[in-house]
């Protein structure tokens, strides 16, 4: 700090600590009241890739087909499932479901049309008769047992194989509202993404960027009293059943909970962790009070900014807070030791000098610390995953934050705080950091050796490091929605959806011939007229035979429609897609996959014998509305002229690995079945997830160079040497390295919430070396000798390393007590980064400095130790 700024801030903010004790007291109540608006997002929209093709093409298919979010009941009688004592609580249970608001629909075994209990026709299906349910006392429970334990429509869907366990299905409605603000949100960024908006267009954005995120607030919370209320009513049946609750809807609010316990119980208990450790430390009152004051100040003003502006913590970017709490401690206690070190060397000087001395000589090293980390942080920006985007942009506004409340709260504290008794210098043994420098000393080449051990096993841990998200591992075992989530993907065809379109081929280009005419009677129960021949062999057939119209259907009141059959509906296009459904339902991963091609396989089933022509006609045209919404419509669409296989994909299997599940399923659709790339559009959230994950992999790999670049440079300013500047860096690089080593050693994959810990850990690493280097240029001053220097900054800024890392990593070890495994990786990971980090500045650091010598020669006659 240049001397007319040192003594504007002594005049401005040293000779005045009460008035600015008290300002910042009125600041940070201000914000306080902010607190209240803090909102956690964990909606979809939030953990997907944004302008990502992909995320287009899935809002698209939403749209075509309807589709719906839902939640899963798991229902385990206490009886036989379909005995009066499961069936009637059952029943009950789902009536009260449909009574909820959101809730569109409620599927159970009781509702679904049974065909084969007893068998029925084909004609019985399109008559519009209605069809036997078990709500019909009537009805076989035996035949009805062995079709929903068999059938290709309800097996694993609505009942498991064994007959042991049922679903009920509760589906929620479409919220249009939310829709049509996002679907005029992206079009008008589409458009101003391709020219300049007009004024009208840039308010009609802003408006519905403001109404969108006012309406995904609001969502959220409905969802979250929805779920709530769904488990509250199934818990009422746990007398009947043994229940869990399952679906997209319960991990993200399950996930919200989680993170919102944690941020609650482990924030306070670490701060009060924090606070005996520092107590131990330090024994004085004050030295415990002002870090933890200084740090709490700092977060509330961040928090309660998060909430004034509406900046939505998600379950990624809510790390920034401990994150954050291990910056602001850091310089809290760098702020102290300097203070307490001034001190012990002239306990009678002045206290004002003391605390003016202390800003001077920390300010830059301070100032450089938060400088690179928000240029670590920085590089989560360019991610395109908002969540982690708004963790970059937050860790850089909370340093912004927390460096000048640190440098006016701590010198503030020490110049307001009541004298205490006496200062004494106590004779006790060397640091624990002196041992540090020992080692250095006396087994320097084995610290170098040792390092470069740890960098080849860094080398192989991070080739062993995976890409990969499971939801089901962010739980523990004990908790419901685990337990749900093995149990749906055991019994009843998986969590997770895949949904795979293929579109027609050009169907000018293909070889038709004969096309039947159906005609059906509205008096009539007997199979519709044939009027012409059925699909020849390999569906050859004339133009001539096709004619311009396709073929009639007749319909009551005796007037015809004519109609254009689809490509699926026809011979060819159901043997392509029985041989897509056949594949996908073959591989392991899968679990329930529906598509035409089940009831392609119904029919076959009730007519004992091969699809014709004017059976397909029948399926595409003449089912009665609700059997062919059910059966039909989510399969295929005509305008599109695709159809569409749904598949539910076993998030617990072991060896789902997304990426190479997709390529392989892509590669044999494309290779092995002869569709054209074009043609295959996988897309769900499998594929919405798998994407984000890539992505955050290659942009996280590809600006980690960028950062330490960028880091060198800022060490070339600080340290003005290109040497010493590598000399910093070096253990930086090995530490970051060493934590993704050990977690692909270990098995923990980089996911959408690991994904930033590279981040993390430059962040947290470059404090160390920059203070430790900082005060080595100053201290080899005195007398240039190495070795002495390095004793000299072992015992005093070596303990304020050492100091911030015992303190941190006791606080973050209570993060291992969570339910919530990524809060526990995130603590274990942050641990690691910190020891990692101190060993790094304490051994690896002055070692380099000792062998390569980056300051210049020593004095020719080292003076006695």
């Amino acid at each position: 700090m240049s001397t007319p700024s040192l003594q504007a801030y002594d005049r401005i903010v040293l000779r005045h600590p009460i008035v600015w004790l008290l300002l910042m007291l009125f600041i940070v109540a201000g914000f306080a009241t902010q607190l209240e608006k803090i909102t956690l997002d964990a909606s979809a929209d939030s953990l997907l890739l944004q302008g990502d093709p992909s995320l287009e093409y899935f809002r698209e298919i939403g749209r075509e087909y309807n589709s719906e979010d839902f939640v899963l009941i798991t229902w385990q009688p206490k009886s036989d499932l379909l005995a009066p004592e499961s069936l009637a609580p059952m029943g009950r249970m789902a009536e009260e479901l449909r009574q909820l608001p959101g809730v569109s629909s409620v599927v159970t075994v009781l509702d679904v049309p049974l065909l084969e209990s007893p068998r029925v026709s084909l004609s019985d299906i399109t008559s519009g008769e209605p069809l036997a349910t078990l709500s019909d006392p009537a009805t076989d429970r035996g035949l009805a047992f062995k079709e929903l334990t068999t059938s290709p429509i309800y097996a694993n869907l609505l009942a498991s194989q064994d007959g042991s366990i049922s679903a009920v299905q509760v589906n929620l409605k479409r919220n249009e509202y939310h829709n049509n603000l996002l679907y005029q949100r992206e079009d008008l960024r589409k458009k101003r993404d391709g020219q300049e908006l007009s004024i009208s267009d840039q308010k009609a954005l802003a408006e519905v960027e403001a109404a969108y995120k006012l309406e995904t607030a609001q969502a959220l919370a409905r969802d979250e009293a929805l779920v709530a209320s769904v488990r509250g009513i199934a818990a009422d049946y746990g007398q009947y059943a043994d229940l869990f609750v399952g679906g997209l809807p319960m991990i993200t609010a399950d996930m919200v909970s989680f993170v919102r316990s944690d941020l609650k119980l482990f924030g306070t208990s670490i701060l009060g962790i924090m606070a005996l450790v520092l107590a131990v430390i330090f024994r004085r009152v004050r030295w415990v009070m002002i870090p933890i004051v200084t740090c709490l100040s700092g977060l509330v003003i961040m928090l309660g900014l998060l909430g004034a502006l509406d900046w939505r913590m998600t379950v990624i970017s809510s790390n920034f807070v401990a994150v954050l709490l291990i910056i602001a401690m850091s310089l809290s206690i760098h702020l102290v030791v300097r203070y307490r070190e001034l001190h012990g060397h002239d306990p009678e000087g002045d206290l004002h000098d003391r605390v003016l001395t202390t800003v001077q000589t920390m300010l830059v090293p301070c100032f450089f610390t938060g400088a690179t980390t928000i240029v670590a942080f920085a590089s989560l920006v360019v991610s395109g995953l908002q969540p982690v985007i708004d963790f970059g942009w937050m860790m850089t506004v909370g340093i912004a934050v927390v460096l000048p409340v640190s440098f006016i709260m701590v010198p503030c504290l020490i110049l307001a705080w009541p004298k205490g008794r006496p200062f004494k210098r106590l004779v006790t043994r060397p640091p624990l950091t002196i041992h540090f420098a020992r080692i250095t000393d006396h087994h320097g080449g084995m610290v170098l050796v040792a390092s470069g051990l740890l960098l080849l096993l860094t080398v192989y841990g991070i080739s062993k490091l995976v890409v990969e998200n499971r939801f089901i591992d962010y739980f523990h075992e004990s908790t419901e929605i685990y337990q749900g989530m093995v149990l749906l993907d055991e019994k009843l065809g998986g969590t997770i959806p895949l949904d795979i379109v293929i579109t027609a081929p050009n169907l000018d280009a293909l070889p038709f011939v004969v096309a039947p005419s159906v005609s059906t009677q509205p008096d009539s129960q007997s199979t519709p007229e044939v009027e012409s021949s059925t699909f020849a062999e390999e569906d050859e057939f004339s133009d001539d035979d096709w004619g311009d119209d396709g073929f009639d259907v007749g319909f009551s009141g005796g007037q015809e429609e004519s109609f254009i059959p689809s490509y699926w509906f026809s011979q060819a296009g159901m043997r392509e897609l029985d041989a897509v459904h056949n594949y996908i339902d073959s591989l392991p991963e899968t679990g329930k996959v529906l598509s035409l091609s089940t009831i392609f396989e119904v029919v076959k089933t009730l007519i004992g014998d091969d699809i014709g022509g004017v059976e397909l006609a029948l399926v595409e045209k003449s089912l009665p509305e609700d059997i062919k919404g059910m059966m039909v419509d989510p399969y295929f669409s005509k305008a599109r002229e695709e159809a569409r296989i749904t598949v539910r994909v076993m998030e617990t299997s072991k060896s789902l690995h997304r990426d190479e599940f997709l390529t392989q399923v892509r590669t044999h659709l494309v290779n092995e079945l002869g569709f054209e790339p074009e043609q295959v559009h996988l897309t769900g959230m499998l594929v919405m997830y798998n994407n984000v994950l890539q992505s955050l992999f290659r942009s996280q790999i590809l600006t980690l160079g960028a950062v330490f670049v960028a880091i060198l440079f800022m060490f070339m300013i600080l340290f003005r040497s290109f040497w010493l500047a590598l000399i910093t860096l070096t253990p930086n690089m090995l530490a970051a390295g060493m934590v993704l080593g050990v977690m692909g050693v270990v098995g923990i994959p980089l996911d959408i919430m690991t994904i930033t810990i590279a981040a993390i850990v430059l962040g947290i690493g470059v404090d160390d070396c920059i203070h430790y280097v900082h005060r080595f240029e100053k201290e080899f001053a005195v007398d240039r000798d190495y070795r002495a220097t390095m004793y000299r900054c072992h015992h005093s800024i070596g303990r304020a390393l050492y100091y911030t890392t015992v303190t941190v990593v006791v606080g973050f070890s209570v993060l291992t007590l969570s339910n919530f495994n990524p809060s526990i990786y995130f603590g274990l990971l942050t641990v690691l980064a910190m020891v990692t980090a101190v060993i790094g500045a304490l051994m690896l650091l002055p070692q380099l400095i000792v062998a390569f010598k980056p300051l210049g020669p020593e004095a020719e006659l080292r003076p006695d130790e």
